[in-house]
């Protein structure tokens, strides 16, 4: 019977992960010329080096800096996060080289943060074809699919032999090292189709180009909008998607890369607004920048606020009547924004994932109101019993009048949970509809709009059902 040695046992010894960053720093810090020191550094991933630099000081940076060619430091500072603070401790001549060497939309977020007579310096500096590209991917609005893509792509014209593709991909692989897809073109630089490294390789050098060429290859507009393709992206599984501008010539193609971070970032956005915010705040955001994105949004939920303690006072008198009913509010205020949540975050996944039309949208709507329907009951009953309970064991009233209140905190959870799954469905398909981002239906302005529900329902009942029917 075989054993595997790679299952861990109770006397296993668990490994631990090098400590990366601490060997770096003893090797910038030991007494190695520049040349074993370069050699030595140049052993560990790009990642790991940028995260050693955090522990390196500013003099043992400028050490650093001047160890490595061009090249090599700008691949690591594209992994690092402080990769802006770095930067400025060059000298404008490197500064100049790591920025020509970077991706080309790294350069240009790099130049949209730092002043205007900065950015022109470096510009007038940097090669004539380095400007083309920036002045091309600055073109675009940021929400656009063009800000993001690379001009990092190998391109054959149609028509070739494979020798001469083979050839073509040798010369251009020195300035673009995305060679895992060729992409085909025309003489009017139109995409014809795209050609896979290896169906390359092994294709035999009398074999059309055309028979290894898919003409059915995904592609985006560069004029699109992100958050309208992003979906449409992540169906393909392709190392890079090619991006056409409007007479589908070839611009520039995303990376698995750049399509990574654009569903992160976009997945950063939802978060954002679902938490009431206009757009995803930064660690080193400027204070009034995120005072700014959260006030308009806290001046509209304290309005609802308002409305919903105005609709309290007009209860006034059930309150002053039945004083215990208060204090179960809070319960039915809680569940109800709870659920209204929960069908709020369901239903614009739902719109992010699929184009519904409008009997779809009424099922799914129907399915919410179920869900909530369901629930509330389970609750409802739950509350019965154990409010009854409470209040006859804990707050010695007698059974008629506890399982009174109960019995209206149990019918005013099951409606006000009913409902509340509605509003979280109903809004953001109705803001959709306006063509508004459903995400903005965000959960403190569901959850106050659910309160105004779970207010008017609660009291409402208790009014009816405790006041004027029970007599209580």
């Amino acid at each position: 019977m075989n054993v595997r040695n790679d299952i861990p046992n109770e006397n296993s010894v668990i490994v631990q992960h090098p400590d990366y960053k601490t060997e770096i720093i003893q090797i910038l810090r030991s007494n190695f010329t520049p040349k074993l020191m370069r050699e030595h550094i140049l052993d560990y991933h790009e990642n790991d080096i940028a995260a050693a630099m955090e522990l390196m000081n500013k003099d043992e940076r400028k050490r650093f800096y001047s160890i490595l060619d061009t090249m090599t430091l700008a691949d690591i500072l594209e992994y690092s996060e402080q990769r802006d603070e770095y930067i400025s401790e060059l000298s404008i001549r490197k500064r100049i080289d790591i920025l020509s060497n970077f991706e080309v939309s790294t350069t240009v977020e790099y130049l949209s943060q730092i002043e205007k007579e900065e950015r022109q310096t470096l510009l007038d500096l940097m090669d004539d074809e380095v400007k083309s590209e920036i002045k091309l991917l600055s073109s675009f609005d940021e929400d656009e699919i063009g800000s993001r893509m690379t001009t990092n792509y190998i391109a054959v014209r149609a028509g070739i032999g494979i020798k001469q593709a083979m050839h073509e991909l040798i010369e251009q692989a020195a300035d673009n090292d995305n060679i895992t897809t060729l992409y085909v073109l025309d003489e009017e630089e139109s995409l014809v189709g795209a050609i896979d490294l290896k169906d390359l390789i092994v294709a035999r050098e009398g074999t059309d180009l055309n028979s290894i060429t898919m003409t059915s290859y995904p592609y985006v507009y560069a004029n699109e909008q992100i958050e309208d393709c992003i979906e449409r992206i992540k169906d393909y599984s392709e190392d890079s998607i090619p991006v056409l501008d409007s007479n589908n010539k070839l611009k520039g193609v995303l990376t698995s890369q750049d399509i990574t971070q654009l569903v992160d970032d976009e997945l950063g956005e939802d978060y954002a607004k679902l938490a009431g915010l206009s757009a995803e705040e930064d660690l080193h955001e400027p204070l009034r920048k995120s005072i700014g994105k959260r006030l308009p949004w806290l001046v509209i939920l304290l309005g609802l606020g308002l409305l919903v303690s105005s609709v309290v006072g007009a209860f006034e008198h059930v309150v002053a009547h039945l004083t215990l009913i208060v204090s179960f509010q809070s319960l039915i205020l809680d569940m109800a924004g709870n659920v209204g949540t929960q069908s709020l975050a369901v239903t614009i996944r739902v719109l992010m994932d699929e184009k519904l039309d409008g009997k779809q949208k009424l099922y799914l709507v129907a399915k919410e109101a179920r869900v909530g329907l369901a629930n509330g009951f389970v609750l409802g009953v739950l509350s019965l019993v154990f409010i009854g309970l409470y209040l006859i064991v804990l707050k010695g009233q007698s059974p008629m009048f506890a399982f009174s209140v109960s019995l209206c905190t149990g019918i005013a959870l099951l409606v006000s949970i009913m409902l509340s799954s509605i509003t979280g469905t109903v809004v953001p398909i109705i803001f959709k509809k306006l063509k508004v981002d459903p995400a903005v239906a965000s959960g403190p302005l569901i959850t106050t709009v659910n309160d105004l529900v779970a207010v008017v329902t609660y009291y409402g009942l208790a009014w009816i059902l405790l006041i004027n029917i029970l007599g209580l």
